[in-house]
């Protein structure tokens, strides 16, 4: 079962940088000094693939302690 551990450490490590991403996105669009609509704007785009990018991550967690109790 190592190979469910590697496939739940990529699945966690592309959530990883999903949420670097929106991480820099945010970071890029406060520092450019943006008006508090168009901020909150960029904000709103962010949030649905937050959320997406923190399950994949919590999911591929999940799938590496399955890959080792079954080991």
């Amino acid at each position: 079962m190592g190979w469910l551990i590697w496939i739940g450490a990529a699945v966690s490590l592309v959530g990883l940088a999903g949420l670097t991403w929106c991480i820099i996105k945010v970071w890029r669009a406060r520092k450019a000094g943006l008006p508090e609509e168009e901020l909150r704007a960029v904000v709103r785009s962010v949030v649905a693939l937050n959320m997406g990018a923190l399950f994949l991550s919590t999911i591929g967690l999940m799938i590496v302690i399955l890959g080792i109790f079954l080991k």
